[in-house]
């Protein structure tokens, strides 16, 4: 995926967060956005216990997570903020957790985004430019390699500090004897 500016995240409301939150909030921190609903069978056994994994494995002030809670289907069953509070509750999710806006058929969010459905799993750089989304379960060690590479790299306006010490996108050279 070439990165790009993240789209905003259109919500109608948020769970574990004292305000409402968006892609701007992040800035600096490399952000993962888990995508689910709660009656998704592959949520709830890979996509969310993947995003309580990285947000006890990485510094909050270096790495976000943010549930997404959009519902496509079954509204009337996972579709009340009730519900989701009671699920986040049951499957002790404490990232914050937006409610992806219902403007139609799909979910607002999903719609921007142009997800496939449920996991979906977004990474976004510390610049705010998406570089990684994928639809269904990616293993843990793909996924912390993603992250550990858009941790190294610096932020707008910060020195690339591998250029200046002999590394490029093949690797690092070692420095020469004097």
């Amino acid at each position: 995926m070439t990165p790009h500016p993240a789209p905003p995240l259109l919500t109608s409301g948020w769970l574990n967060s004292a305000g409402p939150l968006d892609i701007p909030d992040f800035r600096g921190r490399v952000l993962i956005i888990e995508a689910f609903q709660m009656l998704c069978p592959g949520c709830v056994s890979h996509g969310l216990p993947q995003a309580q994994r990285i947000a006890r494995a990485f510094p909050s002030d270096r790495v976000a997570v943010i549930g997404l809670h959009t519902v496509f289907e079954h509204h009337d069953v996972q579709g009340t903020r009730e519900a989701l509070a009671a699920f986040a509750h049951e499957y002790r999710l404490d990232f914050p957790i937006g409610i992806d806006r219902q403007d139609g058929r799909l979910p607002a969010s999903m719609t921007a985004y142009d997800m496939q459905g449920t996991p979906t799993l977004v990474v976004i750089d510390r610049n705010g430019l998406r570089h990684f989304q994928h639809f269904g379960h990616i293993d843990d060690l793909s996924l912390g390699g993603i992250i550990g590479t858009l941790l190294a790299a610096p932020t707008a306006g910060e020195p690339d500090n591998a250029t200046a010490t002999g590394c490029d996108q093949t690797g690092c050279a070692a420095p020469t004897r004097a």
